[in-house]
């Protein structure tokens, strides 16, 4: 019996075990131009296997890649495209930094400290004064977000202040500038019921226009 843990492991599992056994068969052809045309014939199949891919840009160039990587690059054939070297796939990447950056309050994001960072060296004026009341309103609504319990006036101002570093003393006109409105879900449904109440309220006085009820919950037309 010849079993899947026996065989050497599928470069591109996606393509199955008999794709690589075609491109196997390829690379012992001893005419260039015959492993040529039956790598054509190779990409073809390839490309049938996924026809909702066909109208990706690249498509076929992909394709080709992909017979090199199955081919460990040693199918020596007339490329239409480009391929890759083997030596992209064994550098090892850069590697990349981890986030250092440290957050205060971790509930209003890294906008709204950076935004802050922009208020502080403004000039005084109303555009300042206007920007504060945008950050506020936002620290408010992130923070309605976060803990509706405490989402208050008091706790922003103090916040506002705090992630300045004492460099901004927002007034509570700047943070009350901007009105904001709390979303009330439950009422939403509650009016909604309500809608659907009345709508069904009106069906029956319309039934009752037409029709009387007799023999318990049975209606009949009237006349």
């Amino acid at each position: 019996m010849d079993y899947n843990s026996t065989r050497s492991p599928l470069v591109m599992p996606e393509y199955g075990r008999h794709i690589h056994k075609m491109v196997e068969h390829a690379k012992g052809l001893e005419s260039r131009e015959e492993r040529t045309r039956c790598a054509h014939a190779i990409v073809s199949v390839m490309g049938n296997l996924f026809p909702h891919l066909r109208d990706v840009s690249d498509f076929k160039h992909k394709l080709w890649d992909h017979l090199a990587i199955m081919s460990d690059f040693s199918l020596d054939i007339d490329y239409p495209y480009e391929i890759p070297q083997a030596s992209n796939f064994t550098t090892r990447p850069e590697t990349v930094p981890y986030n250092d950056y440290h957050m205060r309050f971790k509930h209003y994001g890294r906008l709204i400290e950076q935004m802050i960072a922009k208020a502080v060296v403004m000039e005084e004026g109303p555009l300042k004064a206007h920007l504060i009341a945008l950050i506020a309103y936002h620290m408010r609504k992130s923070l309605f977000n976060w803990n509706r319990d405490n989402a208050t006036d008091e706790r922003v101002l103090n916040d506002l202040r705090m992630l300045s570093k004492g460099e901004i003393e927002p007034t509570m006109e700047q943070v009350q500038a901007i009105e904001f409105k709390e979303a009330n879900l439950p009422q939403t449904v509650h009016q909604g019921n309500n809608a659907a109440g009345n709508q069904s309220h009106g069906n029956n006085r319309q039934r009752r226009k037409f029709y009387s009820k007799k023999d318990g919950n049975n209606w009949s037309r009237k006349g």
